[in-house]
């Protein structure tokens, strides 16, 4: 392996040893010698299966056979999600094949950032995924189980499940994934719709069909946002079966990838004699990988948020040097929207997740031996899913890429860099990701224009206001102001004046995910401006420099005359009231930074 790597993980490691300890100790005090339902009272167990079947009860009676959850995020508003609605009954069946029983234990929300994008909704999006973990929580909480289920893929909420599995390591858990929709019209295209929108070239109905053309099926979005961020993640954790990740709903091979993925948890359970929990399997070299993975596709910068705080569930504790520092050394291997022309269909049929593994563990970039759903090692991770006689197996692949400028080599990379760098100066600490900037070394310098809300920028630039250099500062996002929403709503008119000749670049409290697109964006600012950050004192025409070359982000105004200004005032009526924000603000004032994992929910924040 390479010794960046190695060094990066050791530091991670030596930084977790007493919470990890703690947390490791934790699950092992938690497991049972026995089926859980075991240690349950006559009355507990029978409300327990009160609802079973006559054979299902006779089942549960004993300590034999595994009680496996499920936990599903299925509605039908989620086009990722909507394929879940047959999922339980498909998994009841796979467990019941093995001797076990398979029980829905609970649904979680979901919710779309698509729908909720530069809608008041936004504001709740990040502190769903404390929810979700919460109400994960609570469907296990009834020690009825010996195993587990994750129904989910978009944005918080795999990241909520995860947290969950992780307080429930004691607990072997599977996620199962139901795939991206098929190709609609090419993400170049619907982008550049949407500039023609912002211009005022075309009305509502041509953005409408554009939009509508795009997302249009069951399934995952097909660009490389936090939803297919996730299902790249989760299977480079070993918590998917190997290639799972991509492969389209309501086919043959994704219904059988689901009922192998159901008789797999049962055979890591207690009773099997396989033992392997998630709190054990995932450790510091499965988040390692994790990022690795994140960072050699270009990624959602949400998932550093989410990595962080997963991450800090089991006991290992992350931050942005860290992800600063494994960019350094990981290569960009993929292009896919926005990072490139491709879909996440198209890099299914470059190779996808197979390639991307032999790729990233040929050059010494992830660490192999570790554990997985499948047992101990990566390496079986780069064979791929196919049917033959209508058996599921996995084969070898093709050893080079089927598209070259989908994925590429570790000799021959798309950049030597992994395409995000922490930016540090006065105003703070941020993140930026470069992988989707036509260069990664920008430097601008020029006064800067304070918001703070999006639709104010909007607003100015189609008044006309915005041609010209400046970099925009959209203060007051941050996770204790506003919850942290997506700035979507800025993609549109930023692209238009970078695209007219304009340099700009943005600076924010908020954050952008994994449809950032190639606007300079200084993100996940910290301190944020409710904490008295150097954000909440920039006045419009102050001189901002954001430099890639050298890392640093700074306000260029004299620290005397910095001292003597007053923190601006955050509005907190206009964002706190409606759309049910108003039930959020105990987890709201609670937050951490988004360096912590902008998280509620644990007691040390």
């Amino acid at each position: 392996m390479k010794k960046e790597i190695i060094d990066i993980t050791n530091r991670i490691i030596e930084r977790s040893k007493p919470t990890r300890s703690a947390y490791l100790n934790r699950i092992e005090a938690a497991k049972s010698e026995t089926v859980h339902r075991a240690n349950l009272a006559c009355g507990n167990l029978a409300h327990g299966f009160a609802a079973c079947g006559k054979e299902d009860k006779a089942i549960l009676r004993g300590v034999n056979h595994s009680d496996i959850a499920i936990v599903s995020a299925y509605n039908e508003m989620l086009s990722a999600h909507q394929p879940y609605e047959t999922y339980p009954v498909i998994i009841k069946e796979a467990v019941k094949e093995t001797g076990g029983i398979a029980q829905f234990a609970g649904g979680v929300p979901a919710m779309c950032d698509g729908v909720t994008q530069g809608q008041d909704g936004m504001d709740l999006s990040l502190m769903s995924r404390d929810v979700i973990a919460m109400s994960t929580a609570v469907a296990l909480s009834h020690n009825m189980f010996d195993g587990a289920v994750m129904l989910g893929i978009c944005d918080k909420i795999v990241p909520g499940l995860l947290i969950a599995s992780m307080s429930f390591g004691h607990l072997p858990i599977v996620f199962i994934p139901a795939g991206p929709m098929p190709s609609g019209i090419p993400n170049k295209e619907k982008a550049r719709v949407r500039q023609q929108y912002a211009k005022g070239e075309i009305g509502k109905d041509k953005l409408l069909e554009a939009e509508s053309a795009s997302y249009h099926a069951p399934g995952t979005c097909t660009f490389f946002g936090t939803a297919n961020s996730n299902q790249l993640v989760v299977e480079f954790m070993g918590l998917h079966l190997p290639g799972a990740s991509f492969v389209q709903p309501n086919t043959v091979l994704r219904k059988e990838l689901t009922k192998a993925a159901s008789r797999q948890v049962t055979r890591i359970t207690q009773q099997s004699g396989n033992y392997m929990p998630i709190g054990r399997m995932v450790d510091e070299r499965s988040i390692v990988n994790a990022i690795v993975a994140l960072l050699a596709t270009g990624g959602s910068t949400n998932l550093i948020m989410h990595i962080i705080a997963f991450a800090k569930a089991a006991g290992i504790i992350i931050n942005f040097h860290d992800f600063h520092d494994l960019s350094e050394v990981v290569p960009l291997l993929t292009r896919i929207y926005p990072n490139g022309h491709a879909d996440v269909n198209h890099f299914q049929e470059a190779g996808g997740m197979a390639l991307l593994f032999k790729e990233l563990i040929d050059a010494g970039l992830i660490h192999e031996d570790v554990e997985t759903i499948c047992g101990r090692g990566l390496s079986r991770y780069t064979q791929k899913p196919t049917l033959e006689d209508g058996k599921l197996v996995w084969v070898d692949i093709p050893k080079v890429s089927g598209d070259p400028e989908v994925i590429a080599t570790f000799e021959k990379p798309f950049s030597k860099h992994g395409g995000l760098l922490t930016l540090k100066g006065n105003i703070g600490t941020s993140v930026i990701k470069t992988s989707s900037m036509p260069v990664d070394d920008v430097v601008i310098k020029a006064p800067a224009i304070v918001f703070e809300d999006q639709h104010e920028i909007d607003a100015a630039f189609k008044a006309g206001e915005l041609n010209k250099d400046f970099v925009a500062v959209v203060r007051f996002q941050g996770p204790k102001a506003r919850g942290m929403p997506e700035l979507h709503k800025l993609t549109p008119p930023l692209g238009v004046l970078q695209a007219n000749g304009h340099k700009v670049a943005l600076v924010t409290d908020g954050r952008m995910s994994g449809a950032s697109g190639r606007v300079p964006a200084a993100i996940h600012l910290c301190p944020e401006a409710l904490d008295g950050g150097i954000i909440s004192k920039i006045n419009t025409g102050d001189i901002i420099e954001l430099n890639c070359k050298t890392g640093e982000l700074n306000l260029l105004v004299d620290e005397a005359e910095l001292s003597q200004r007053q923190c601006a005032q955050f509005q907190k009526n206009n964002h706190h009231l409606g759309m049910g924000r108003e039930l959020f603000g105990a987890m709201r004032r609670n937050l951490s930074t988004a360096e912590t994992g902008a998280c509620s929910l644990f007691d040390d924040e």
